[in-house]
């Protein structure tokens, strides 16, 4: 009895810090909320919209405060990678629904649609309900500001304002597994310099090619973050520009490449660099594929089919969901080829979504291992690494596990996504090319994402969205810390009760 009151204390305390922890990010996020009206100073027609996003963050500043000093975090205390999910749960769900906040409070969106266009906004999908020729400037702003930090982990920008010991939970908990550097706030910082530096290399290239400031600043944001989201009905495709496409390519092949391998550049080490696997089976993928979408493409686009094809490829592959054509009477073959490349995505601790390359390769890995092995001594016993980053890596138990896991998790959701889908009426090859979009966070569409569909289909789409972008085992891992520890503490107040009866 003493040793279950003294843990459900130790408890109580510890939910205070998670709550703690968690209105300083939301105080920072509220900050984040103001950056869209910095552009009215540019386009002062748009300070009549600034006051939706003024709400928006005096209401979650309210919110982060009062959780912050209601439960003073310590920043002595460590919090580990089990407590380190469920602030990660509570950030992106709340940060999701305040982002939510400017797209309702200006009438532009009804709630479903806003925490769809939101979530799209974060988790760096790009499936849209927005008509981009009727919203203010601001309101793009934003989604494009979304998709920049969730691309690199909101845990990531802001976690300056809570790193302590806490910060390695957190970090890895978000989903980094790569230590640019020994210290977790320098590898985030790191983080943030790397990926600052490529969106402003991408706005020059834009305005090089041809853009307008506001188009630049916007798709060099959504292209890095590989979130697709435009400022344009068509997408790329509405530029008709070859120097255009060029750079978006460059761009969401820097997002789709993992910080841990940028790293390795940043540092000179070229042969580091041509050890990870990832780069390798990225463009082995896109040479392999795009030759036989290319050929299958020439009935239907017979101008310019390479370009279309390689752009379309690369832009699945990514998980970005740029897009330069329409995917109406596209042949089935190649429809099924970019399904394919979105499920497996892009790369590990980058900006993009789906199975990830590392993985992949991994599994290929093993397939080898497996009937090479039948070839050796039985009593040989061989050990086998991968590159990662600028860290050498063994393939073991626990690699396999978390392979398989996720490989199950994902297609057990994939499959369930699909057939409510398809409990809507929509045909399977559609079905299975939207949900692969919506999962894997890529934001490519047939057409079933719109603000006309049903809200049962944008809720599935959203939660496809968000479990994507955590990889299924966090969010897991927090429900079950969550249901848990409520009855832990439940169990200490039914027996506190007993006891005074008695």
């Amino acid at each position: 009895m003493k040793d279950n009151l003294e843990y459900s204390r130790i408890l109580r305390k510890t939910y205070s810090h998670i709550l703690g922890y968690t209105g300083n990010m939301l105080i920072g996020f509220s900050i984040i909320l103001l950056i869209p009206v910095v552009f009215c100073f540019f386009y002062p027609e748009e300070w009549k919209n600034s006051i939706y996003f003024f709400e928006s963050s005096i209401v979650t500043s309210v919110i982060g405060f009062a959780l912050r000093y209601a439960n003073k975090p310590n920043r002595e205390n460590v919090l580990t990678v089990k407590e380190g999910v469920i602030i990660v749960l509570l950030v992106w769900t709340l940060n999701i629904l305040f982002s939510a906040f400017p797209f309702m409070f200006s009438h532009t969106l009804n709630f479903t649609q806003a925490v769809f266009e939101a979530t799209s906004g974060w988790t760096t999908t790009g499936l849209t309900v927005i008509d981009v020729t009727k919203v203010s400037k601001l309101l793009l702003i934003w989604r494009s500001l979304m998709q920049y930090f969730g691309g690199a982990g909101f845990a990531i920008i802001v976690t300056s304002s809570i790193i302590g010991p806490i910060g390695f939970g957190f970090y890895h908990a978000e989903g980094r597994t790569d230590n640019l550097l020994p210290n977790v706030k320098k590898s985030a910082k790191m983080i943030i310099v790397i990926y600052g530096t490529y969106a402003l290399a991408g706005i020059i290239m834009y305005l090089l090619a041809g853009m307008n400031f506001f188009d630049a600043f916007n798709h060099s944001l959504t292209a890095l973050s590989t979130g697709g989201f435009s400022t344009k009905v068509n997408s790329i495709g509405e530029f008709n520009s070859k120097s255009i496409e060029f750079v978006t390519i460059i761009l969401m092949i820097l997002g789709t490449t993992g910080f841990g391998v940028h790293f390795t550049l940043w540092k000179g080490d070229f042969k580091t660099f041509l050890k990870n696997p990832e780069p390798w089976l990225l463009f082995s993928l896109i040479l392999f594929f795009t030759p036989f979408v290319t050929v299958n493409l020439s009935k239907v686009i017979p101008i310019e089919t390479l370009r279309h094809s390689l752009f379309q490829n690369i832009s699945a592959l990514t998980s970005t969901g740029f897009s330069t054509v329409s995917f109406n009477n596209w042949p089935g073959f190649s429809m099924m080829a970019l399904i394919l490349l979105m499920i497996i995505g892009g790369g590990m601790d980058s900006t993009a979504g789906g199975l990830k390359l590392y993985r992949v390769f991994v599994l290929l890995k093993l397939i080898v291992i497996e009937v090479t092995s039948f070839f050796l001594p039985k009593n040989v016993v061989r050990s086998y690494v991968v590159w990662k980053g600028n860290t050498k890596r063994f393939i073991d138990e626990s690699t396999v596990k978390e392979i398989l896991l996720m490989f199950t998790l994902y297609f057990l959701t994939y499959i369930t996504g699909v057939m409510i889908l398809l409990g809507y009426g929509y045909d399977v090859l559609d079905s299975l090319f939207e949900f692969a979009s919506a999962l894997s966070t890529v934001g490519l569409s047939v057409g079933i994402t719109s603000p006309s569909a049903p809200a049962g289909v944008l809720w599935t789409e959203t939660m496809g969205m968000f479990f994507g972008r955590l990889e299924f085992m966090v969010i897991l891992y927090a429900l079950a810390k969550i249901f848990r520890d409520v009855d832990i503490l439940l169990s200490e107040r039914r027996e506190t009760r007993r006891g005074n009866k008695i």
